[in-house]
């Protein structure tokens, strides 16, 4: 009986919250910001690899140049120019507390687009952030901001849309302020997992459980677990009426009726984001492309707002009897899923030990090779990892080091760590200027500059793999897309950069001795005609000078007609 009326008060507190949280933002305040009706391509809260999902993307029906419009009367309060990330965006900030945001835009609005470009050219640089005062760019719910694109890190065509707390800048679930998104498809659950948690979820990692629709259930064979301490993960996505796969907005784990962790995913700020690593199975989305959400709480997992601070998910089995499981999952509409299974205690394995290279949440670590150092912070691991760091020849020509074998790729950290690397070989003072630190993580790489301390070049990085330091004599270079000296009659100047280590770290581009503005596509930069170099101009010369992370210079010049 004290169960049943502790689970019915649970009950009620958390349905009690939500109800709260949905009803404390202003309802219908902000509009659609698109004139057609609003379909998601992604939520709020979705899996993104080292963050959380922190908008609507709305679906553009796989156009560019829709009209993107204000949700609400304001102001803009800023804008942002970036290679990735948003691309182009817009702020706009509102009376009543709120910040909305709108990215991956082609072009802003005709005012705020000629006071942009005047910025760029005042000072020749492309990329901007600027910030406005109230009385400069006011506008209107409706109001033409922009038309919609496909810039920045986006993956196709569409509007990433935010609601944030213009004060704590906190990014919150958009879908609490009353917009109407029709969606009447419960989760799907497609795999349960289960973790001895007398260690770490990393070693030795998932056990996977096959999940069987019955009717309108979801259910399991009795899971049988080899260690009395465990916890539980989710595999589900919530099938919207579109049929995208959109993340799961809120998740309950009950053991024998028992409430034992829950999650609602409402807001979060981009100081905290990177906590995703601590809520899902990292080593299962970067290795398996799996998103894997944990039903508890990782010893080194700080992301406020997430879940109750007195539910932990850890599951202690302090007898063999067979304990009944549930699991509840909820859409934003109220959808809901529901999994039921049991859980029995068999014969108890091994336990792993800690070692004393074992990096655990909450603790600073240093650990040592012959030619190499990492220092890790106390925020560095969600849960512990008995590290392992080792060296190694490289087969890089350029490489001027061992590599450094810095665990594995597909372990988390949360913040940025330090490494030191001592050179093979003695370098002369021109070949150190020319030298960067090459993190390779498996699915890409990192080319830090680094810095020289005593003899050992030091750089930081926020993710494992192998690193090795190269001396880069190589020069970076675009590559026009026009023959030389050719007639140019499209509205685009296209080039396609490369570096053989690294990236291009900075562009600049002159046309006949004035600088152009040439916008960061991806690898390629690009101008689009205007003014600047208008129809029947006559023969142009084109001024190109690349830098790449060594800081090794290029300047290249091209020759057009127009």
């Amino acid at each position: 009986m004290k169960i049943f009326h502790k689970l019915l008060f649970i009950f009620f507190f958390i349905n009690a919250i939500t109800i709260q949280a949905q009803n404390t933002y202003p309802q219908n305040y902000f509009r659609n910001p698109l004139n057609i009706p609003m379909q998601l391509a992604a939520n709020f809260g979705a899996v993104r690899t080292n963050h959380f999902h922190m908008g609507l993307d709305l679906r553009t029906n796989s156009q560019e140049n829709l009209m993107v419009v204000t949700a609400a009367d304001g102001y803009v309060s800023r804008i942002k120019v970036e290679r990735y990330g948003f691309g182009n965006a817009v702020y706009i900030t509102h009376p009543n507390g709120y910040t909305t945001l709108y990215a991956h835009l082609n072009k802003y609005y005709d005012q705020l687009d000629e006071y942009v470009k005047e910025r760029q050219y005042k000072d020749e640089k492309c990329e901007q952030d600027i910030i406005f005062s109230p009385g400069q760019f006011p506008v209107t719910q409706g109001q033409l901001i922009a038309l919609s694109g496909n810039t920045g890190g986006s993956a196709g065509p569409h509007l990433h849309f935010e609601i944030r707390d213009t004060k704590t800048e906190e990014c919150i679930n958009p879908l609490l302020f009353g917009f109407n998104i029709p969606d009447s498809i419960a989760p799907v659950i497609s795999g349960l997992y289960w973790y001895d948690r007398r260690f770490s979820t990393y070693e030795p990692g998932a056990n996977g459980i096959a999940v069987k629709k019955m009717g309108n259930m979801y259910t399991t064979d009795v899971i049988q677990v080899s260690s009395p301490t465990i916890s539980l993960a989710i595999k589900a996505v919530d099938k919207a009426n579109q049929g995208f796969n959109l993340g799961i907005y809120h998740a309950e784990l009950l053991m024998d009726d028992e409430v034992m962790y829950s999650f609602s995913i409402d807001k979060v700020s981009y100081d905290d984001t990177r906590y995703i690593n601590g809520c899902i199975d990292y080593p299962k989305l970067i290795q398996d492309k799996m998103s894997i959400q944990h039903l508890s709480s990782l010893p080194g997992m700080k992301l406020k707002n997430y879940s109750p601070s007195d539910l932990n998910g850890i599951i202690n089995l302090k007898d063999e009897n067979v304990h009944s499981v549930e699991i509840i999952l909820k859409d934003f509409n109220g959808n809901t899923s529901r999994l039921k299974t049991k859980v029995k205690l068999s014969k108890t394995s091994d336990q792993i030990s800690s070692t004393n290279t074992t990096v655990k949440a909450n603790e600073r670590k240093t650990i040592t090779t012959e030619n190499a150092e990492i220092n890790l912070s106390k925020n560095a691991v969600y849960d512990a990892v008995n590290f392992q760091m080792s060296e190694k020849s490289s087969t890089n020509r350029d490489a001027v080091s061992n590599t450094i074998v810095l665990h594995s790729p597909y372990i988390p950290v949360h913040d940025n760590y330090t490494l030191k690397i001592k050179p093979n070989r003695k370098l002369t003072n021109e070949e150190k200027g020319k030298v960067v630190v090459l993190l390779d993580y498996g699915s890409d790489t990192n080319v830090a500059k680094g810095k020289w301390n005593g003899d050992r070049v030091e750089s930081e990085f926020n993710r494992l793999g192998t690193a090795t330091l190269l001396l880069d004599q190589s020069m970076p270079s675009v590559s026009p897309g026009w023959k030389e000296g050719a007639l140019i009659t499209g509205s685009t100047l296209r080039l396609k950069g490369a570096a053989t280590i690294g990236d291009i770290v900075a562009f600049r581009a002159e046309l006949d001795g004035k600088w152009l503005r040439f916008a960061r596509m991806k690898d390629d930069f690009v101008y689009i005609f205007d003014e600047k170099c208008p129809r029947a101009s006559g023969s142009h010369t084109l001024k190109v000078t690349t830098v790449n992370a060594a800081g090794n210079t290029n300047t290249q010049t091209f020759t057009f007609q127009r």
